[in-house]
């Protein structure tokens, strides 16, 4: 899928997507490798950090906040901003609401597509706290990159789009390296809360990868060639969110929150999370169209580095040899699986053997062939990126 600006206009994620500075090679080229470093810091932090925040909120000794209002409203500050940055680009009241008439209630079939994958992310989010309530915050992160093999599955299923080689060997490593990790994890990995279930904590994490998988191959399926600017479709999205949120919260824990109150058991740290949920995403999308597949692999990665060392320090996590093993593997994984085509078959001639020099040299005279980029809407970018980013 293409990247999106707020304007609507789509530019190609990858290291071609620059500005119109690009007459001057030297001082663009520089600012492009500077915006491509500030993609990866903000992918790794954000990556990390949201993880990480529901982790300690949720451990907090007190009283425990109730996950489906933290859900509700970072739906309802993501929607919130959506509208305000909707409302810069279109000057004054009137434009945007004859603008919102047009995308949201004449156009009423293509805002109606995007319920189904909302109602999934909206189950996504509540699993991702009952996963990560229960398992810690480091053996998550490993667990959660299944929802690349999720995706790919769903993707060769439903968009009939193949893999390379490469692409299904690092998809076996990655599911023994998690496989590993949680063998680690059930063998009793270090003293755990009286109040954590693993095997909860793996069905949660299992369901919320199957339904990220499905919700970002969907999307793509429906709303391919479909014209709406990033922020309209969060706003949507949103929209959609915070009422299937309610509803929710309502079937979960409605008698409880209408007793004890909706910000119940509300902290800073819980306050942290929900800006986190309802913002990060929204910068990572502004940020990602400078970062290519490669990066955006290389950033998931140390995201699992990150949240292990900081599980040490804030979380006394302990790391054994298994774990290592197993987040090893999964690491190696998720970078093969980023290599674009191009490099993957690049591997694959340097690891053949040869009997000879090549013959495949280019004719004297003739330019060389195009290289392979990745574009926005490659299967090997999707998985890294949060559902802001899925919607352009």
């Amino acid at each position: 899928m293409a990247a999106v600006g707020s304007g609507g206009s789509t530019a190609t994620a990858g290291p071609g997507a620059v500005s119109a500075g690009a007459l001057e090679p030297g001082t663009s080229s520089a600012a492009h490798r500077r915006l491509k470093y500030i993609s990866l810091a903000v992918l790794v932090v954000q990556n990390a950090s949201l993880i990480l925040s529901i982790r300690y909120a949720r451990t907090l000794p007190g009283d425990r906040f109730f996950a489906t209002t933290a859900v509700v409203m970072a739906e309802v500050l993501k929607g919130l901003t959506c509208l305000l940055l909707l409302f810069a680009q279109k000057g004054n009241v009137k434009h945007l609401v004859l603008f919102l008439h047009e995308a949201v209630l004449v156009q009423y079939m293509d805002t109606l597509k995007l319920a189904v994958p909302s109602l999934i992310y909206t189950l996504q989010n509540n699993l991702q706290y009952v996963a990560i309530s229960n398992l810690p915050a480091a053996t998550f992160q490993v667990t959660y990159q299944l929802k690349i093999l999720t995706t790919a599955l769903f993707s060769v299923l439903m968009l009939n789009r193949s893999l390379s080689r490469l692409q299904w060997a690092s998809l076996l490593l990655l599911f023994t390296g998690v496989a590993i990790v949680q063998a680690q994890q059930a063998g009793g990995g270090g003293p755990r809360p009286l109040d954590q279930n693993p095997g909860v904590g793996l069905a949660a994490v299992v369901a919320s990868c199957l339904s990220s998988g499905f919700a970002g191959v969907y999307f793509e399926k429906i709303l391919k060639g479909s014209s709406g600017s990033v922020w309209l479709r969060n706003l949507q999205l949103g929209l959609f969110g915070t009422a299937l949120g309610l509803v929710g919260l309502w079937w979960a824990e409605g008698t409880a929150v209408a007793h004890r109150g909706f910000f119940f058991g509300y902290t800073p740290a819980v306050w942290g999370v929900v800006l986190n949920q309802a913002f990060g995403g929204l910068l990572v999308a502004v940020v990602v169209k400078y970062a290519d597949n490669i990066l955006k692999g290389f950033a998931t990665s140390l995201s699992i580095v990150l949240s292990t060392v900081a599980s040490i320090r804030l979380f006394g996590f302990h790391v054994d040899p298994l774990f290592a093993l197993g987040a090893g593997l999964v690491i190696g994984a998720v970078y093969l699986y980023s290599l674009p085509r191009g490099a993957a078959k690049a591997i694959a001639s340097a690891s053949a053997p040869t009997s000879g020099p090549c013959t495949h040299q280019q004719p004297p005279g003739q330019p060389p062939p195009p290289q392979l980029s990745s574009h926005h809407g490659d299967l090997s970018t999707e998985p890294f990126l949060p559902k802001s980013v899925l919607v352009k």
